[in-house]
């Protein structure tokens, strides 16, 4: 029976994106001299990591309005339409075949998570749709060298150690107990952080994976017993702020650190006080730590009035590289249409400064360099202080 229901809201939540899309062809019409060209996101924009998903979500409709000019003058109106992913593999899928059959569409910037873009992104390389992802940070998403898929952000393979060797070299623990959210990024990145914490000769006092949402009492009386130095939780913030609050309560005075999933004001927010002295690494630094995104924090504030996070400024750089393919590919082209191959080769010729960086591409859809924070919450309120930033080239392609 529960298979049944969760079938209806994925046929529902396809149906909607019909709709939204729908809609947007027939607003479309209004300049019906230009012929259109589509962007659309996945992100979640429902449910517990909704607040995620609207960052990115907003990111790239700032600059959608900021490069729709530049495509207006090569004769085209580009249009933009979010989908919710609700977080889950089949909702993205089936987004992805609903919107995949318009030609139109031309870009998908998303997904936040690696568990939903992996199944989403074999539909797109069906047909050859080009994928830039804010977020998406587990290995596979380019380590299958797929010609169409790309990131603008790190790895998890590279952000789990970092945690690790700063876990090791910085706060000088000895023992970590690492637990995870049983999902693809969460396992992924604490398999990573584990793995070099025992090459660094952190003993590793216990394992575990929980899909709990609210008593963690299982898995927290062992962690207590073993008294670690510190607890590594790989997963996203809805859990790792109750983790970390129930923690406190049982008197567990171990440092605790967490990947990017940690990396929202409602981490803050839902941790409350316990927030205070906890660890998270992230491929996303905050607007504090660029040059350049000053003038793109008082603008997100006043187009959306409310404050940007880390990942609208990696979504807005996903977006920009794109519009630049976009414009590239219709020059190519002598002013036709574009197809969605032309685009995906232009991406990877796309040399773009970014309010985040310089972003180039490798050969399988890597940046060729990517930043990786670790942040601190000394105060009870988000973003964290910055402790450590580092710039690491891209790992090479991995032979079967």
């Amino acid at each position: 029976m529960a298979r049944r229901w969760k079938w209806r809201r994925v046929q529902s939540g396809t149906a909607l994106a019909a709709i939204i899309l729908g809609s947007v062809i027939v607003r479309g019409g209004v300049d019906a001299a230009k012929p259109v060209i589509k962007i659309v996101t996945q992100s979640p924009l429902s449910g517990e990591q909704s607040a995620l998903g609207e960052q990115i979500k907003l990111g790239t409709q700032l600059a959608v309005d900021e490069g729709k000019a530049r495509i207006e003058k090569l004769g085209y109106t580009l249009q933009y339409i979010p989908f919710d992913d609700q977080a889950k593999p089949e909702v993205g899928v089936a987004n992805a075949k609903n919107f995949l059959a318009d030609p139109d569409v031309l870009l998908v910037i998303g997904h936040w998570n690696s568990g939903v873009a992996l199944p989403s992104s074999e539909v797109y390389r069906d047909v050859s749709l080009t994928m830039i992802s804010p977020a998406n940070t587990h290995p596979m998403i380019t380590d299958r060298n797929y010609a169409n898929v790309n990131r603008v952000c790190g790895r998890d393979d590279v952000q789990g150690p970092v945690g690790a060797r700063f876990a090791a070299q910085d706060l000088k623990a000895k023992s970590v107990y690492v637990l995870h959210d049983k999902t693809l990024y969460g396992q992924g990145v604490a398999e990573a952080f584990r793995d070099e914490a025992k090459k660094l000769g952190l003993q590793v006092l216990g394992y575990e994976g929980t899909e709990e949402k609210s008593n963690f009492d299982p898995i927290l009386i062992p962690v207590k017993a073993k008294n670690p130095d510190l607890v590594y939780f790989g997963g996203i913030y809805h859990q790792a702020a109750v983790i970390l609050k129930q923690m406190r309560e049982k008197g567990i005075k171990a440092a605790y650190m967490g990947p990017d999933g940690l990396d929202s004001s409602e981490m803050a927010k839902i941790a409350g006080k316990a927030v205070v002295g906890s660890y998270y690494t992230t491929v996303a630094g905050p607007p504090s730590a660029y040059r350049e995104a000053a003038a793109f924090v008082k603008t997100f504030k006043q187009r959306f009035g409310k404050e940007s996070e880390s990942f609208s400024m990696y979504a807005y750089d996903a977006t920009a590289v794109g519009i630049k393919a976009i414009e590239a590919a219709i020059k190519d082209a002598k002013g036709k249409k574009p197809t969605r191959e032309q685009v995906a080769a232009a991406v990877r010729k796309v040399e773009h400064k970014g309010i985040t960086g310089d972003i180039r591409f490798d050969s399988k859809g890597d940046p060729v360099k990517a930043k990786y924070f670790v942040l601190k919450f000394e105060k009870e309120e988000y973003p964290g202080k910055i402790v450590k930033v580092l710039e690491i080239e891209a790992p090479p392609l991995k032979k079967p």
